[in-house]
């Protein structure tokens, strides 16, 4: 597992940012919530952790006027179309999502019309827009229950391909209209990577994210979203795990199983737009109140519509928890 080492000065200067923090949260009526992929320290002092859209589902509960969001763009605004009448904040606007640059509205328009009778089935993992201009949403961890759901016998699966490979798999009477785009940090998890972390630990399960590529996940012994680990890792009897999925998520999982040990397959498995918050610009953001994520209204509403229908499928409510990415 993968350790990050402070010096004495980095703890203590960490430790009056995360009291500056609480001052700050209580004066401002917030609530910060953070993903797994996020920096220790963040996860540390987040009220709520978990998946992307369970944390925007888990703020719909909260009675915070303002909702610090530690994750990337596209996460804030689920946040943002959820919660309307808060303030939603991302610590810093920079941290974007690669996965959901790859689909714009108007190549997606272009793909319709080439596919008329199809569907368009929206990773969370997208923007607000591009939610507005499909037919229903899906997570990593839904995504089959939701094709499956549809009458239409072709999809058009936005923007994953390897999730839309693996939803395929799983849901062969159905065609699966791939769009060409991939998540930067699951892909660089390689076969050999596999094979290698198998080799140095005989004993360990691989658990791999859908995101992943194809090969790698012929060799994993699950397959879930990083809602679906937590859960498989705290019922598994197994004591050591090979983890196919962002580093960050190692922090929670050993905190949450104390008797147990996780590897990663490589060490390049680091998504650096999930690391550009820090406890520093988490505190700049409730002191200047920066940076407000906004959703225009039209937008927000075709959006949610996309959303609401997803939570009609899987029964679940908008306050309810739902594993995400």
């Amino acid at each position: 597992m993968t350790m990050q080492f402070q010096d004495h000065d980095d703890l203590k200067y960490n430790e009056s940012l995360k009291k500056k923090i609480e001052k700050l949260k209580k004066k401002r009526n917030a609530v910060i919530i953070a993903h797994n992929y996020q920096r220790d320290e963040v996860q540390d002092i987040a009220d709520i952790s978990g998946d992307s859209l369970a944390l925007a589902q888990a703020a719909v509960r909260t009675d915070a006027a303002v909702i610090v969001f530690c994750g990337v763009h596209f996460m804030a605004e689920s946040a943002a179309i959820l919660n309307p009448g808060k303030m939603v904040l991302l610590p810093v606007m920079e941290a974007g999502c690669p996965l959901a640059d790859m689909v714009t509205v108007e190549k997606l328009r272009a793909k319709r019309k080439l596919y008329p009778d199809a569907a368009v089935v929206c990773y969370v993992n997208t923007s607000a827009e591009i939610k507005a201009e499909s037919d229903i949403a899906c997570t990593s961890s839904n995504a089959v229950e939701i094709v499956r759901s549809l009458k239409e016998k072709r999809i058009i699966f936005v923007p994953d391909k390897n999730l839309g490979r693996y939803v395929q798999s799983q849901v062969p009477d159905k065609e699966i209209i791939l769009w060409e785009g991939f998540c930067p940090t699951h892909i660089r998890v390689q076969e050999e990577d596999i094979i290698r972390a198998k080799k140095e630990y005989p004993d360990a399960e691989v658990i791999a994210h859908p995101e992943c590529n194809p090969e790698v996940l012929a060799l994993s012994d699950h397959i879930c979203s990083t809602g679906g680990m937590f859960k498989y890792v705290k019922q598994s009897r197994s004591k050591k795990f090979i983890i196919s999925t962002e580093a960050g998520m190692l922090y929670k999982l050993q905190k949450e199983n104390p008797d147990k040990q996780f590897y990663l397959p490589t060490q390049n498995l680091v998504c650096a737009n999930m690391k550009l918050i820090t406890l520093g610009w988490v505190a700049h953001s409730l002191e200047k109140l920066v940076y407000e994520v906004k959703v225009a209204d039209d937008i927000r509403e075709r959006a949610l519509r996309s959303l609401d229908k997803m939570l009609q499928v899987t029964g679940e409510k908008k306050g309810a928890a739902i594993a995400g990415y």
